[in-house]
């Protein structure tokens, strides 16, 4: 589930703390990355049951005007519609969220002010307004009304981020993709799926979590390795004056692309020049764009960058004529 992309940023995050604290430890910082991961995935799970929690809610609403001393019509007759959405039943009875959420602790509870809140912006929404009242009602029409609350309605309320900030420190640059992975995860979803049907996994597989490890212990191992090839590429800077984050996105990008042989060197490149974008300056992202072009060719010609696989091996042979 979990991006390549994200898991670099994540390792960025790990490697600034790590050489910001005077008590380091390489065991207890990769503790640390590892959990930061899977607070993500505890965000996924935590959206995941956001909207049986809204449902909860509605269901509560109907079943309170069935109650009343004197109901209308609309209460003896409501329109269930939106508490018998099959997307959101298949979530509230699945397996394998509900034990995540158990054995994690996670749940909405606390929040009742927010769940309450949504509910009203869904209910006063055009997009629920023709769901409740459009002649056809079938699966497909359950799971679109699903992907566009998250993405026209959650997606677009400030204050969802906030709150989602202030519930985690390891929250503020991913919920936006973690979003997408929820929406990804209900495009998945069939009208035949029962209980047990699997979610994403927290790592698309192994690699990915062989990646991450093997990563940030190769930065911080090579950072004094990177560091002097920085130094001998800046000699016109002030290696202080250059920022400590842009020093750390270039160690990085230097480890993988010697590291991992059957990553391409335009693929790590690129990856960190995007992050760069997001954690730098435009100053900042254009002098790492030179830089590390400048240090990659040299890495080349002098035959320490060497990859395996498809298409790979000619590239590294074409960089050393």
């Amino acid at each position: 589930m979990i991006s390549r992309r994200l898991l670099r940023v994540k390792v960025l995050q790990m490697l600034y703390a790590y050489y910001k604290n005077d008590d380091r430890s390489l065991a207890k910082a990769e503790k640390e990355l590892f959990f930061s991961i899977g607070k993500a995935y505890d965000l996924y799970h935590y959206l995941l049951l956001l909207l049986v929690d809204v449902a909860f809610i509605a269901e509560k609403k109907i079943e309170a005007g069935r109650n009343k001393l004197v109901p209308t019509p609309v209460d003896i007759h409501p329109n269930t519609r939106f508490i018998e959405n099959k997307v959101l039943n298949q979530l509230a009875e699945n397996v394998q969220l509900n034990s995540y959420l158990q054995s994690n602790s996670i749940s909405w509870a606390d929040q009742d002010g927010f769940v309450n809140r949504l509910y009203k912006t869904i209910t006063e929404s055009d997009l629920y307004s023709k769901y409740m009242n459009a002649e056809a009602n079938d699966y497909s029409a359950d799971k679109k009304l699903v992907e566009k609350i998250f993405m026209n309605i959650l997606a677009k309320d400030e204050n969802f981020y906030s709150l989602m900030e202030d519930k985690s420190i390891y929250w503020n640059d991913e919920i936006e993709f973690i979003l997408s992975m929820v929406v990804r995860t209900i495009k998945q979803f069939k009208a035949d799926d029962n209980e047990h049907t699997s979610l994403l996994p927290l790592f698309k597989d192994s690699d990915d979590e062989e990646f991450v490890r093997v990563l940030f212990r190769k930065t911080i191992l090579k950072h004094e390795e990177n560091l002097s090839l920085i130094k001998e590429n800046t000699k016109n800077w002030d290696l202080e004056r250059i920022a400590f984050m842009d020093i750390l996105i270039m160690e990085m990008s230097l480890t993988e692309i010697q590291e991992f042989k059957s990553i391409p060197v335009k693929a790590s490149f690129n990856e960190y020049l995007e992050i760069a974008k997001y954690y730098s300056t435009n100053n900042s992202s254009t002098f790492i764009n030179g830089l590390l072009d400048k240090m990659i060719k040299d890495l080349q010609k002098e035959g320490k960058i060497n990859k395996i696989g498809r298409g790979l091996i000619e590239e590294s042979k074409t960089a050393k004529v």
